[in-house]
């Protein structure tokens, strides 16, 4: 009901909203209205002379507790459809609206404003007072000595929680970063009633956080906001799918013993976590059974009061610090950017500010998570489950379908079209091959088009599309045949899913027909090899750039975002990192930088030796060398070392060439690829003689404190290859690729790859480096000046292992 303004406006700001309708002839108007202690709007901004579609003119006036006034030159003030939808979207921001007469006497208060609460600032000095040598942390580990870096670490961080900033901070090994961020994160968490998202790239950060720092932070603190960490729903059981997989499989008279036994677990587990099985399903028993957002139910689920993503959501909107993964956190901030706002939940709960640790791999997982791809797998995969054939036997959705609701007529088309399908698929799949060649990988080029692209991929990838669609079309005609009671059955939805899915696929395959109109969008086809050792290619669709991804994702809606990592620089500068998340560009957001360098003494424990004699990387001889140095090298420090390469093909011939010596000599060789990553990493861990060889992902998140690893070889430096679509599309973006790009990314992945050796103060080790371009190369100083100060020996090759050996014989016998 319309009321008196006097109860609602200072005098003053009605006197001037009046004179800017007066000023408008009458007409329409929009004012942006600040509050008083006392509910009054004590002051006004005219943002836009209009109707009610003028309000996004008025955002760079409002923020929580605002009011938006627009007046009604009719006089008559009731809410139009129009007003209650621009008040709706105003109000799920904290922003009220409100409708007045021309004469400013009356008004119409649509949505009230909500309030802004007072955020209670943190006291950097008290809560570094934690991590002093008197304080809380002291008296849990009485042994506990403090750390500088890491106290002003805890003041930095801080600080960006009470200025709202953009903050970055790169931690050296040994900093203890997790505590400096945490315990403000709870502080903070614990004054203001606020959410915090602490994300990371690895389980083992995750698993460090959850099971060992935030307990602690809790004990320090003397509380607990409540934490959890959070999984994507692909990670829990759906009841209604493996019951329904079960009735599936005794529609065809099928026995799966590891189902049944997936069925009988779910009624005695708590969580429904596929990490808390006594067992390992397969991932396509698994695929079958677990959540996923497109077989979800809703409401209408049958299984929603037992359902083990719904209650992992209502223990996570009890909590206060949510630990998560970059790629979960980034499918969160997706569905908030498509439509759901920054102020609901979406796969998370709403929160409002954001720590980013391991941030040097931010673009690495955007980029991978807003990419889109398929695999003839993929799609053999959905069409199995509509229809299959096994030595003569039939079963899949479409076959139960017709022997639940009868035959239908365009039955035997479908199973014509899914054989077509398959066809269509393995020759798109052939065709990809051959452009793909020997190479590992193929970019459609918009500007340079290989003359074989129409012939080789966009005709297969045309009669692909052409029947998938076909497809859906004759699947539509089916399921409007099935009765109406039964549209919402299992064997309906199950089979809606698997068109959906195969519909995404055509969708895939239409926009690499496009692919020459998107200057925005990688397309490029990667050759790969399956578990079982077959070659597959996998068609990509990649962002050029995630810089506005990231800039409407995460800058623009969260006050406090923290990034944090032992190596974000470059020459010392964040500029390289700052560039690729476009925080260099940000005009309307200030960005604060920090570095706390390792307490390590590098100086004293760690040796780095670089043989200047090598054969260049590309040379015959190479190959040669690396067997031969690395040889003596391991049986000089009696294994215990990490062994890095940049390709398979070149640790295949070096692990083949050392392993006869290493067995002699007794000490265990392992490779990456032998047995699942993290068995393999607890088996090198608990083996303290032994030697890994490894490549790419095994440069960063390996911990092997102690004996275990007391040697890092590095073989080369860790240029990506420049064939690589995603570098090579990015380098051509930019005017000088080699410095901008390609070099502070390798230096960055060296300097993972060097810190892979100290993990505790008592640590010690060396570090090879056994590409002489470090020395020769111009560039190369930039590499050894991003590393700590060591004990240096950069000579022969026989120079280079006399003084490792003695260091090492310094170091142990100490």
């Amino acid at each position: 009901m319309p009321m008196q303004i006097v109860n609602r406006f200072t005098p003053e700001a009605a006197r001037q909203l009046r004179g800017a309708i007066e000023e408008a002839f009458g007409n329409e108007v929009l004012v942006a209205g600040r509050l008083d202690g006392q509910r009054c709007v004590t002051a006004i901004t005219i943002g836009a002379r209009g109707t009610t579609r003028a309000v996004p003119a008025l955002k760079p006036y409002l923020e929580g507790g605002d009011v938006v006034i627009h007046n009604h030159p009719s006089g008559v003030l009731e809410p139009s459809e129009a007003d209650f939808q621009i008040a709706s979207r105003l109000g799920s921001e904290g922003i009220g609206f409100y409708i007045v007469d021309n004469a400013v006497e009356r008004i119409y208060v649509v949505a009230e404003p909500v309030t802004v609460k007072e955020l209670s600032k943190l006291d950097s000095e008290q809560l570094a007072g934690h991590l002093a040598p008197s304080g809380a942390l002291s008296r849990i580990y009485p042994g506990y000595e403090a750390r500088d870096a890491q106290v002003q670490m805890l003041r930095f961080v801080c600080e960006a929680f009470n200025s709202d900033s953009l903050s970055i901070a790169e931690a050296g090994t040994g900093v203890g970063k997790s505590l400096a961020y945490l315990i403000p994160a709870f502080q903070w968490v614990l004054s203001n009633e606020e959410r915090v998202v602490v994300s990371t790239a690895t389980i083992n950060l995750q698993q460090q956080l959850v099971d060992r720092d935030i307990p602690l932070v809790s004990r320090i603190i003397g509380r607990d906001p409540g934490y959890m960490l959070v999984k994507g729903r692909g990670n829990y059981l759906c009841l209604t799918r493996v019951r329904e997989a079960l009735e599936e499989g005794s529609l065809f008279e099928e026995e799966d013993e590891e189902l049944k036994a997936i069925h009988s677990w779910s009624a005695t587990t708590r969580t429904g976590s596929r990490s808390e099985l006594p067992f390992y399903p397969s991932d396509e028993l698994w695929a079958r059974v677990c959540s996923e957002a497109d077989t979800c139910h809703g409401l209408r689920c049958s299984s929603r009061e037992g359902c083990f993503v719904l209650k992992a959501r209502r223990e996570a909107a009890a909590c206060r610090v949510l630990v998560a993964n970059h790629h979960l956190l980034f499918s969160d901030l997706a569905l908030r950017l498509s439509g759901m706002g920054f102020d609901s939940a979406a796969v998370l709960p709403p929160f409002q500010r954001i720590i980013f640790d391991e941030a040097h791999n931010v673009e690495k997982n955007a980029t991978s998570y807003f990419s889109e791809s398929f695999t003839r797998g993929q799609i053999l995969k959905y069409a199995g489950r509509l229809y299959r054939e096994k030595k003569g036997r039939r079963s899949g959705l479409l076959f139960a379908l017709e022997k639940v609701f009868g035959r239908r007529e365009e039955i035997p088309e479908l199973r014509r079209l899914l054989g077509a399908l398959s066809d269509k698929t393995a020759l798109l799949e052939a065709s990809a091959a051959q452009l793909i060649g020997q190479q590992s990988t193929f970019r459609l080029r918009a500007s340079d088009p290989d003359p074989r692209l129409s012939d080789l991929l966009l005709e297969p990838l045309t009669d692909l599309a052409v029947t998938i669609t076909d497809l859906q079309a004759r699947f539509s005609r089916v399921i409007e045949g099935c009765p109406e009671d039964e549209q919402d059955s299992y064997l309906v939805f199950e089979s809606k899913l698997q068109m959906r899915r195969l519909g995404r696929v055509a969708d895939v395959c239409q926009q690499f027909l496009r692919y020459g109109e998107n200057r925005e969008e990688i397309y490029w086809l990667e050759s790969r090899k399956s578990s079982r050792g077959e070659s597959y290619v996998r068609f990509v669709i990649t962002p050029l750039d995630v810089s506005s991804l990231m800039r409407e994702a995460v800058y623009k809606p969260y006050p406090t975002v923290v990034f944090t990592s032992a190596t974000l620089t470059v020459d010392r500068r964040f500029d390289y990192w700052k560039n690729r998340l476009g925080l260099s560009s940000l005009a309307d957001r200030s960005t604060y930088e920090a570095v706390f360098p390792s307490p390590f003494d590098y100086e004293q424990r760690v040796f780095l030796g670089v043989p200047k004699e090598a054969p260049e990387p590309e040379a015959e001889e190479f190959p040669g060398f690396l067997t031969q140095f690395i040889r003596e090298a391991l049986l000089i420090s009696e294994g215990r070392a990490l062994v890095l390469f940049t390709s398979y093909a070149l640790l295949d011939s070096t692990f083949a060439g050392i392993q006869p010596a290493l067995a002699e000599a007794g000490l265990p060789l392992m490779r990456q690829g032998q047995e699942e990553r993290s068995r393999l990493l607890d088996r090198f861990r608990e083996t303290t003689d032994s030697v890994l060889f490894a490549t790419d992902s095994f440069w960063e998140g390996i911990d092997a404190p102690g004996k275990a690893l007391e040697v890092v070889i590095l073989t080369r430096l860790p240029f990506r290859v420049p064939t690589d679509p995603i570098m090579e599309a990015r380098a051509e973006a930019l005017a000088n690729p080699f410095w901008e790009l390609a070099l502070p990314d390798a230096i960055i992945r060296l300097r993972q790859g060097f810190g892979r050796l100290m993990r505790r103060q008592d640590d010690y080790g060396a570090v090879l480096i056994l590409d002489p371009r470090i020395v020769r190369k111009s560039y190369g100083r930039y590499f050894l000046d991003s590393l700590p100060k060591t004990r240096t020996a950069i000579s022969s090759n026989q120079g280079v292992l006399q003084a490792f050996e003695d260091f090492l014989v310094s170091l142990r016998t100490k």
